[in-house]
Formats: C-alpha cells, structure tokens, sequence
C-alpha cells in the first residue's frame, strides 16, 4: 500500500494497528512496525501531486517542472516527462491506461504515453490562470480541467480539441474527480462549495449547500455512491461526506484537524474491514476515520 510521499522520498510504512505520522519523523502507534524504506529522490525540488498509476507504479508532479513515475515497490524511477514551463500543480490517470495527464503553473496541461517518448504526446492549452484541478473519464477519451480563472474546459484527448468551456463567477477550482463509470465529475472550490458537473454537456447538475470554509480537495468512493470533500475550519480541518445518490444529503461530518486539510480519500477497502477514509493536515497528521460512524482507529 501507498502510504506516503514527501518531499521527493517515498516512505512505505506497513503497520499492523493505526499509525499517526508526524512531520518531524515521529511515529505513534500501539502495534510493531516494520523498518521503513527510504528511497532516492524522485524530484529535485518539492513534490506537489501524486497518484496510483499501476498496482505497483505511481505518477507524481513537482516544482521542479517535471512528471516522474515511479516503482513503490523497489523505489526506481521509471521514466521522467520533461515539458512544462512552471510547478506541476496536479497529476493524475485513467485505470489500467498508459496514459498520464499534469497540470501546470504555465497554464496548461499535458498528456504523456507511459512507453511512448519523454515528451507530451498531447497538449492542453486554453486558461488563462494555473491549472488546479484535473480529471480523466475512467476510458481516458475525454479529459476535464479547472483553473483558478473561474472556468472548466473539457477536452478530446485524442485530438486535444476542447469540447467545451464554462465559467462561474468566483469558481476557483481546488480540486476535481471523475465519478466511476458515470459522466459526472465533482469539484471543489474556493467559493466554498462542491458542485457536480455533467461532462456531457458541461453544465453543473447539482450544487451541494455550502461549507463555511473554502474545499481544497474531494474524492469519490469506487462504488460512485459517495464523495468526499475537505477544506478550512475555523478550529481546524473538516472533511464531509456526500451522498451522490438521489437525496443528495449531507451524510456526515469529520472534525478533528487543528489546521487546514490538504487531502482525503476512501481507502480501498479489505475483508472484514469497515469502510474508511484518510485525511491529511497542515497540522502535521494524517487521521483515518471509520466512514459510517466518523470514529477515528
């Protein structure tokens, strides 16, 4: 399992009980761990994204300008896409494709053949601010992005033509996620809500009521029945369940960050283990939660 990745170093840290980990190194925990596995840098500079790619290879960004993938599991990186300008902000695939998609401070965002060439083998210009949120069809045919000029494009990836453009006034995308095997995306933002698009026609089919607070980040479950998203508090960090179901009801509540939340997601779930999730703070933690009943492990 992918625990970790922090500054260019790949930590894979296996424990038989709930972990805490900490910035400084430390750990607390009540079960043995095993030794961690340090790995050489993947980036020369801060990494900003990262995601599954493969069972055992994972793609991440950086401001070093650069796209890596990666091998979690002997720590070797694989290849290296060189191509923006400016700080990969968000890097992202389509399930069992060879394709990676980055998005950049430049303004654009880049499609790249996992055997093909270092270079992009497609390109995605078109905002007119950085890109920050990033998200393929679960068939990689089409691709949706979002930047903090207020607008969500959706593209052909084969041919790179847009397909559509649409703009809401003070939409800073922070985040956005494909719905498995649906044509909805969800996407967070800095007006403080989470809005569902239909990529069909690039319209916004439900807006949930809004958080206090700016979202910084969603996820959606495998099943496609739930999303989560994340963001600031007045005490801390949240994260909030969705049902994406017909009510569309806000589900439940996860309290417990003492600073913003920079991520969450559904962690795949195990035999005989109740559905959870994991969020991460600038508080320096990483809590994962029981989904049902919002009780942390």
């Amino acid at each position: 399992v992918l625990v970790g990745w922090a500054m260019g170093k790949l930590q894979s840290k296996i424990s038989f009980h709930t972990a805490k980990y900490r910035a400084d190194g430390s750990v607390e925990e009540t079960g043995p761990l095993r030794a961690a596995q340090q790995h050489g840098p993947a980036h020369t500079d801060g990494v900003t994204s990262v995601a599954a790619l493969k069972p055992d290879l994972c793609v991440s960004g950086g401001r070093d300008k650069s796209v890596a993938v990666c091998s979690w599991r002997s720590g070797a990186a694989l290849r290296r896409f060189i191509g923006h300008e400016r700080e990969v902000t968000k890097v992202t695939s389509a399930p069992d494709s060879n394709r990676v998609f980055s998005a950049s401070r430049d303004k654009t965002v880049m499609m790249w053949e996992l055997h093909g060439t270092s270079g992009p083998s497609q390109h995605f210009p078109g905002h007119d601010l950085v890109v920050t949120g990033l998200a393929v069809s679960p068939d990689a045919s089409q691709l949706c992005t979002g930047s903090r000029d207020n607008t969500m494009c959706k593209w052909d990836t084969e041919t790179g033509e847009c397909l559509g453009r649409a703009a809401i006034s003070r939409n800073l995308v922070t985040h956005l996620c494909w719905v498995p095997g649906e044509p909805y995306v969800i996407q967070t933002s800095e007006d403080k809500t989470i809005r569902i698009w239909d990529s069909r026609e690039l319209q916004v089919a439900h807006t949930f009521p809004a958080k206090q607070h700016i979202q910084t980040c969603c996820d959606v479950s495998q099943d496609g029945r739930y999303c989560l998203s994340s963001g600031s508090a007045g005490e801390g960090g949240e994260a909030t369940l969705w049902d994406l179901r017909q009510t569309r009801n806000r589900v439940r509540e996860y309290k417990g960050h003492f600073q913003t939340t920079t991520s969450c997601v559904f962690l795949p779930r195990g035999p005989a283990l109740a559905p959870s999730i994991a969020t991460s703070s600038y508080d320096s933690t990483v809590k994962v939660w029981d989904q049902h009943t919002g009780g942390r492990g």
